[in-house]
């Protein structure tokens, strides 16, 4: 039963260069697990898509949805900016009665650890004026910075691409 020996130390071996991979040059855990942890990229995904397509979709009889979903879904800079440009938003929509929706077409992780994410996000977005039936689709490319708090993604920077 050499061939055992011989099959349970090649086991050994690759599990040995698996863990390796994983791990830092001191032992330290690599900080990206964006390729090896398939739930919490699933999540980060999830959570920051589902935030996108919450915090961009608004008409001109409810805009209140959308800025309480940025107030559940955005932090820090992001935040900040949401509010500056959402306050043109409110004044403008009701005027020219204006619709947007957002559809997250594809998203993916760029770099991921225990607590924060960096991701790229393209996007389509129509855009509708004065209740024509056809509107205007565009998309969008955004690089995202989300930090998890509290169980949550949560954005802290948009940059447009």
């Amino acid at each position: 039963m050499p061939w055992i020996r011989l099959v349970a130390a090649v086991v050994m071996v690759l599990a040995a260069a698996v863990l390796l991979c994983l791990r830092g040059p001191g032992g330290e855990e690599s900080p990206n697990r964006a390729l090896t942890d398939a739930d919490a990229t699933t999540k980060a995904i999830g959570d920051v898509s589902n935030a996108l397509t919450r915090i961009f979709t608004y008409s001109s009889e409810d805009t209140a949805t959308a800025e309480r979903a940025a107030t559940e879904s955005l932090s820090g800079r992001a935040a900040g900016e949401y509010r500056r440009l959402f306050v043109q938003v409110k004044r403008q929509a009701p005027v020219d009665r204006l619709a947007l929706k957002t559809r997250v077409v594809r998203a993916g992780l760029v770099s991921l650890t225990t607590d924060k994410a960096q991701l790229l996000v393209f996007l389509d977005q129509v855009t509708t004026r004065n209740g024509r039936p056809s509107g205007t689709t565009a998309a969008a490319q955004l690089s995202v910075t989300a930090e998890l708090r509290d169980g949550l993604w949560r954005i802290t920077e948009l940059r447009s691409r």
